[in-house]
């Protein structure tokens, strides 16, 4: 059977509802046409290197899906390789619940939000948790970051796909909205420095 990308998504039942709802023929078109990639772009990789977080799914060994935020510095989610990624996993609240569900269930999704942009992707993989590496968390630690080191998290991407930008609410962060703040206040102070060396 000639498997594509996507069906790592459309399943069986996925593409029944599609049939039914009739989106199954555009996303036949898209299949055979440009379809999903399963190996990342440099479109791709610069998106992943602007980004401050992201969301990583597991799924528990009782089939209990679990969401997970992940935050650092612009590149702290790393490009390893054109299929797989990589990231420290911080300290945190030592509930290791991914970690668990990684050792029953490699399969582990990540949900990437530009909300300045308007823009998401959505990546399929495996994923694994690497402990006791020094080398690898050195390699991969953002440089000058207050965070403690865990352990390293590896992603190896089986497919992923840009999805549609509606109903993504714009928001910007904090050290971008303070920087147009700080450029507007300048360019009125020069703006009204003009204006008293012309009175």
């Amino acid at each position: 059977m000639n498997t594509r990308p996507s069906d790592i998504a459309f399943t069986p039942s996925v593409k029944a509802i599609q049939q039914r709802k009739h989106s199954r023929d555009a996303y036949r078109h898209m299949e055979e046409t440009k379809g999903w990639s399963q190996s990342i772009s440099d479109e791709l990789a610069a998106f992943i290197a602007a980004q401050r977080s992201f969301f990583l799914a597991t799924v528990s060994s009782e089939g209990a899906p679990y969401i997970q935020h992940r935050g650092g510095p612009p590149g702290f989610l790393r490009i390893i390789s054109p299929t797989r990624l990589g990231f420290v996993d911080f300290k945190g609240n030592k509930q290791f619940i991914t970690q668990g569900n990684l050792v029953d269930n490699p399969k582990a999704h990540i949900l990437l939000i530009d909300y300045a942009k308007g823009q998401r992707v959505k990546l399929w993989g495996e994923a694994q948790v690497v402990e006791g590496d020094q080398l690898l968390i050195q390699e991969l630690m953002p440089q000058d970051y207050q965070a403690r080191a865990e352990q390293v998290i590896l992603f190896d991407v089986s497919a992923w796909d840009i999805n549609c930008p509606k109903h993504i609410p714009r928001r910007y962060e904090h050290v971008d909205v303070e920087r147009a703040i700080q450029e507007r206040d300048a360019r009125i102070a020069e703006l009204e420095a003009k204006l008293r060396g012309a009175l």
